[in-house]
């Protein structure tokens, strides 16, 4: 590979990684918020290899061997061809580099959360603390199913509750509300799904708060909540974050 492109490649790809995390919250939907700060001094390190490279040699380079061969001396001999060249298939590494400052891909979605059809350990069952005053009552979709599951208080019971996730569409017509959870990146996420009882599905990957009261059943069975509204809301800044809706204005 010509060093002219070499340096380029350095240069775009550290700009690259700091769009996605330093200027943007891109980098949200990779990995999770606590390696921001690694990625923004990656991306500071690529882009100073490439101007030390730069400026070390000079840039732009325009320099080719001797037609005779690797040195000054043109009977040694030489294979007359030149090692700044590469294979032309290393160009293809600029796409990866210009995808990160031109386009945003989406987060993890319905597709992903569809495929993972385990359902959750069952926990031992132990008392939670009451739910605040107040109706309704905005939770994760973690605590709500922790609760529903495992709380002896029943907690959930009469009470009134805000969820949000995005759609995802059950084979049976029905939906969950769903979230993606990351311990590292966007590779090792696992869903969190809640079945919505009453409510026509919206479409899939969409992101809605719903509201709503847990439907009953045994502990065993999947969590559900019998919707009472169901709204849409924007796609949270980081999507692999399992937080509670804002409370209603």
């Amino acid at each position: 590979m010509r060093r002219n492109v070499q340096v380029l490649l350095l240069v775009l790809s550290g700009a690259g990684v700091l769009h996605i995390s330093l200027l943007t919250d891109v980098c949200l939907r990779f990995v999770k918020e606590g390696l921001r700060p690694a990625l923004v001094a990656s991306g500071v390190v690529l882009v100073l290899l490439g101007l030390v490279a730069a400026a070390r040699d000079g840039f732009p380079y325009d320099r080719r061997p001797p037609a005779g061969g690797h040195g000054g001396d043109g009977g040694d001999g030489g294979h007359g061809h030149d090692h700044t060249r590469g294979p032309g298939i290393a160009w293809l590494l600029f796409f990866p580099a210009l995808s990160l400052l031109f386009f945003t891909p989406p987060a993890l979605g319905a597709y992903t959360a569809a495929r993972e059809t385990g359902a959750p350990a069952q926990g031992p069952v132990r008392n939670f603390p009451p739910l605040p005053e107040g109706s309704p009552v905005p939770l994760t979709l973690t605590e709500f199913q922790l609760r529903a599951r495992q709380d002896r208080s029943r907690s959930l019971e009469d009470r009134t509750v805000a969820l949000m996730g995005f759609v995802t569409p059950a084979p049976d017509g029905g939906w969950f509300l769903s979230r993606l959870l990351v311990s590292c990146c966007a590779a090792d996420s696992r869903a969190v799904k809640i079945r919505v009882r009453g409510a026509v599905p919206p479409p899939a990957d969409s992101w809605v708060r719903v509201t709503g009261r847990r439907h009953p059943g045994p502990a065993s069975r999947e969590v559900a909540i019998d919707a009472e509204m169901v709204r849409p809301v924007p796609e949270p800044v980081n999507p692999y974050q399992d937080s509670a809706p804002p409370p209603t204005r």
